[in-house]
Parts: C-alpha cells; structure tokens; sequence
C-alpha cells in the first residue's frame, strides 16, 4: 500500500509537485492549513506531511518554526523545489485574449515583467493552484492563471507559456516529516541534523553555546530567532547543521549546545539533498 503525504494547498500546488518529486508514487492528501497537514498525520489519515520552510526569494515560510516544534512530527527528509511559473488559460484562449491572470500573492511579483509585456492585470488569488481549478471550473476565456505545470495537468487548462518568472534562482525547500524518527539512515551526500533551543540566562550564553561547534569543526547551515510565550524576552533558536548527532564531533558540539541551554530539541536527523550545493 502506498504512503499517502499531506500537504497545504490544492491539487497542483507547488507543494503538490514536492511531494510528486520526494515521493513517486504516494497518494496525497491536499489540506487548507498547515495545522491540518499535522493534524492528518498525528490522527492516521496521513503517514508523512511535507511543510514549506523558506524560499530563496521570500526567506522564512511564516508561523512555521513555530509550528515544527510543537507539531511531535520527526523531519525524516529535505525536498527542494524549483518554482517555475507557467501561465494557463482555457484550451484555445490565446495570450492577447487574456485580461486577467490570477495567482497567489507572493508569484504574482515573479512574473511582472512578463505580465507588463502582455499587459495583462494580476489578481491576488488564496491559492495559485485553486486559480487554475476555479478557471477551468468557470470556463472563462479572459481570464488566466500562474502556477505549476501539474496544476494545468490537472485541471485540463492550455500553457500559453513556460518559465515566465523574472529571477531563474526561485527554489522552495520542504521537510518531509513522519510521526517518528529514523536515524538509522545514512545519506549519500551527508546527513543534516535539525534542533531548536533555548539558551540560559547568562552573559554571552548563545555566543558560547555557538563555540562547540567551531571548535569540533560542525558546519552550521542556519540559525534563526524567533520570540516564544509572547515575550520580547523569551527568545527560542532554530538550527540545521551538517552530520549526525551519531558523529564524534557533532556529539561533541550538542554536548556542549546543551550546558548553556535551558532547552535543547532535535527535531530530526535526514539525510542532505544534494541541491544545497
């Protein structure tokens, strides 16, 4: 029986396609909110929920580091997704026929040149893939929409043009995560371990904390902030580092990590994805 993965969006949503890329063959699961791809996988309706974390152009995903640690789901996988734009109408619509195009607020941005070249309106819509299913719902022939090639797959919609984003870099990296860990896995390209913390309440606690892992030569790929409790004082870390908490000197580093932390959470051990590179 195949998995089945949840994820936040419609059918063709660019989450959508990550889980069609990291897992060939998994059922999927579309969900309104992130809490509910969660929810599905804590309740059994879901073996895996596959979460955005940051964009190349957008940085941090909100609400998400928030939602990681309190979600008691195990990263067991890192997938990376290269956000290419192609914009869809009603099969037989042409371009100049096409007054609006609609998509999620955060593409439309990425396709301005293209859509000033046409000069075609964009339109804010909750969701890139549902724009294209309310299209082909609709049947409208003045209206378009940017999103993934799946979602015109999908929705039986024409590409009137691929890769029409303005910046070739766009790439969104998920984490892929189960209900339990599995550390028994050894990654061809490295291992990445991923932890939230908190530190003590003492002088140059974070700075010192952070020495254990230039000491013990652990490479530390990111590090971020954010406010816990509703306090502008209460302060919780983000951070992936390569190798596995198995390795001496990434054993080491944590060893230390947790004499200057209060609270220190490994929030999962998978392998690198070779497109960090």
């Amino acid at each position: 029986m195949p998995q089945r993965i949840a994820f936040q969006g419609e059918m063709g949503a660019y989450s959508h396609q990550a889980c069609v890329e990291a897992r060939p063959g998994a059922d999927v699961l579309p969900c309104n909110t992130f809490e509910d791809v969660i929810s599905a996988v804590r309740d059994g309706s879901a073996d895996l929920a596959m979460l955005p974390v940051e964009n190349t152009t957008y940085g941090r995903v909100a609400d998400i580091h928030r939602l990681l640690p309190e979600s008691g789901l195990r990263i067991v996988d890192e997938a990376f997704v290269r956000v290419h734009i192609s914009l869809m109408a009603q099969p037989g619509v042409e371009i100049d026929e096409l007054e609006v195009v609609r998509a999620h607020l955060v593409l439309l941005p990425q396709a301005e040149s293209f859509l000033k070249k046409y000069g075609i309106r964009g339109e804010a819509w909750p969701d890139s893939a549902g724009a294209a299913a309310e299209i082909a719902r609709t049947g409208s022939r003045t209206v378009g929409a940017l999103a993934s090639d799946l979602a015109a797959e999908i929705n039986g919609l024409h590409i009137l043009a691929r890769h029409i984003e303005d910046h070739a870099h766009n790439t969104t990296r998920f984490l892929l995560m189960s209900p339990e860990p599995d550390t028994t896995v050894r990654g061809d390209h490295g291992m990445i371990t991923t932890f939230v913390f908190q530190v003590r309440n003492i002088p140059a606690a974070l700075y010192k904390a952070m020495g254990g892992f230039a000491t013990n030569g652990v490479n530390m790929t990111k590090l971020e902030s954010y406010m816990v409790g509703g306090s502008f004082t209460a302060t919780q870390f983000y951070a992936d580092i390569e190798g596995h908490p198995e390795d001496p000197p990434v054993a080491r580093a944590l060893e230390e990590l947790a004499y200057f932390t209060s609270m220190l959470e490994i929030l999962g051990v998978y392998p690198r994805d070779p497109r960090r590179d």
